[in-house]
């Protein structure tokens, strides 16, 4: 029987990572929804619609088609997973993903995918809207200093410029913006296990989370 496993938090808080190896230990599939809000932000930006709610927007969304092929992502056919991961898309995923049609546009995508299998989906809104009937939650966090380091050094290892004062500053806009917003807002889902990285290392992470799943499953909360 599939199950799901979701894992929110606020961006830096090593959800992507975590997530991904997770899965790979679990042998089940890993969804990036940050991957998804950043591509479709990416694509309205570029086609010169404003992030705001209208008309042309509304008709823009149907049209758009996401694709997520391992580490590949695509955007309407074209090679986007550079892009994605730039302070650019970071702004620009923000400001999209906090409107209402946009959101709407996306919860069916993301629910779809459980016919393919167990999941564990990382995001903002995963335990608390998207899957809100998980049977196992997880909300990473971390201080704003230690996510904005750990941007950093991710940044550093593609070969970018990087600015500490910059990236902990955007780090601390985002939080304002995804916390603060309408549909949606960044918050712990209603059972989750709270979990603060700040002091730990990925292998940590993932050994914490991988002992919550294990016990699930020997309680009978989940089933392979």
């Amino acid at each position: 029987m599939a199950y799901v496993i979701t894992i929110d938090g606020p961006a830096g808080a090593g959800k992507s990572s975590v997530a991904k190896r997770l899965a790979q230990l679990l042998g089940i599939h890993y969804l990036d929804t940050g991957a998804i809000y950043r591509a479709i932000a990416l694509v309205l930006a570029e086609a010169g619609i404003r992030p705001e709610e209208s008309e042309s927007l509304k008709k823009a969304l149907p049209d758009i088609k996401i694709e997520l092929r391992g580490e590949t992502v695509l955007a309407n056919g074209d090679d986007v997973s550079r892009e994605i991961r730039t302070p650019k898309a970071d702004r620009l995923s923000s400001v999209y993903s906090a409107l209402p049609s946009v959101r709407q546009a996306l919860l069916g995508l993301q629910r779809d995918q459980e016919k393919y299998g167990s999941l564990v989906v990382e995001g903002r809104d995963e335990g608390s809207v998207v899957f809100p009937k998980a049977p196992l939650k997880f909300f990473l966090t971390a201080t704003p200093e230690a996510r904005a380091r750990r941007r950093c050094l991710e940044r550093e290892r593609r070969g970018e410029p990087v600015d500490y004062g910059e990236v902990l500053a955007s780090i601390r806009e985002r939080d304002t913006a995804d916390s603060s917003r309408d549909v949606s807002p960044l918050v712990q889902p209603e059972g989750a296990v709270r979990v603060d990285t700040s002091d730990m290392t990925e292998d940590e992470v993932v050994e914490l989370l991988l002992n919550h799943v294990r016990e699930a499953l020997s309680r009978g909360e989940i089933t392979e």
